[in-house]
């Protein structure tokens, strides 16, 4: 197994990022910052007015480290990466394979049975932590309620036979799960009633959108180091400029992150007024407490979790790469379907 390599995330303003012998060194105003060795990489993601050097952008490309740029408010711009590597018949095999509705609806039921069923294990770890306390009578009945629900979509994916009536299955199931969300943040001051993209409007659907996109970056490298095409989905189908395997592929994950973003909020990480809110609504997170959160999303991806299809403990920043090296296999005919990862 691959080891697991960092991404460094770059926030500072006006940081001039460039390459010193096999080092990534960042100055801001002439002063040295930070000095990396670049072979410990995988990728550099940088937030707003962030230069790099086209020796160290070229020297990224030629070694596999990919360089996305987002705005300050964590939106994507840009992406630079080097030539395109993998097998060219496994692309050609996965785009047959995405063209072929009934191949396609098989894929896409998978990946939404990991992701229901990693739903399924966020409400029932709160039950078994929370629900025996005194005054959670009510909202534990609530949430044993959701469970079930969820529980009942994900054993209907089974009798949908095309993307529509997946996707509304999955809308279904992502109804009841956001429905009952609010009553897993135990922090006060920090309120949930819906899910919220575009744009988020509350700290909670803040932190959720900008941990997702966090995520897809994670998986789109993952799917471009296993060979596979990030743009050619099958849950979610073709769409100029989308990555749509990489939201395939995260789906899955989603519910590891919205635990991730609980665990910020419920262990005080941070605090509502960490956020600021913008003239036309949408909230955001700031500056400072962007890198209290970045600093814990790296500490998380370290964790180590069992993988049932590997049977061994692993990094949560390997999840998607693993993922990504099964489906590539399930392609390839190496084994009989793509297997999600189960979060127990």
């Amino acid at each position: 197994m691959r080891p697991l390599r960092n991404v460094i995330y770059i926030q500072t303003q006006n940081a001039w990022v460039h390459k010193d012998n096999d080092n990534l060194v960042m100055k801001v105003d002439g002063e040295l910052k930070a000095r990396v060795p670049i072979h410990k990489l995988q990728g550099l993601v940088c937030f707003g007015q962030v230069s790099i050097s086209p020796y160290l952008m070229a020297h990224c490309a030629e070694n596999g480290v990919t360089i996305t740029y987002l705005n300050q408010f964590g939106k994507f711009l840009a992406r630079v990466e080097g030539p395109v590597s993998g097998n060219v018949l496994l692309r050609r095999t996965q785009h047959l394979t995405g063209a072929d509705r009934g191949k396609s609806v098989v894929i896409a039921r998978t990946l939404l049975c990991g992701k229901l069923y990693n739903q399924r294990a966020v409400l029932k770890r709160y039950l078994r932590d929370y629900g025996d306390k005194p005054d959670a009578e009510a909202m534990a009945a609530e949430l044993g309620t959701a469970e079930k629900r969820v529980a009942r979509c994900l054993h209907q994916l089974a009798d949908c036979d095309t993307i529509d009536t997946l996707m509304g299955r999955e809308g279904e199931a992502a109804q009841v799960y956001f429905g009952v969300f609010r009553h897993l943040i135990r922090k006060p001051g920090f309120s949930f009633d819906a899910r919220r993209r575009r744009p988020p409007t509350d700290p909670v659907n803040a932190l959720l959108s900008f941990c997702y996109t966090l995520l897809i970056h994670d998986c789109r490298s993952a799917l471009e180091t296993t060979g596979l095409d990030p743009a050619s989905g099958f849950l979610h189908q073709l769409r100029s400029g989308r990555p749509s395997l990489a939201l395939d592929l995260a789906e899955e994950f989603r519910p590891i992150v919205d635990r991730f973003v609980l665990s910020l909020i419920n262990k005080r990480q941070l605090g509502v007024k960490d956020f600021e809110t913008w003239p036309n609504g949408s909230v955001t997170l700031k500056e400072e407490p962007r890198r209290t959160l970045l600093a814990a999303w790296q500490e998380r991806k370290q964790d180590n979790l069992r993988h049932p299809w590997f049977e061994e403990s692993v990094p949560v920043g390997m999840l998607p790469w693993l993922q990504a090296q099964i489906l590539a296999r399930h392609l390839r005919g190496d084994c009989d379907s793509y297997v999600p990862f189960l979060w127990k």
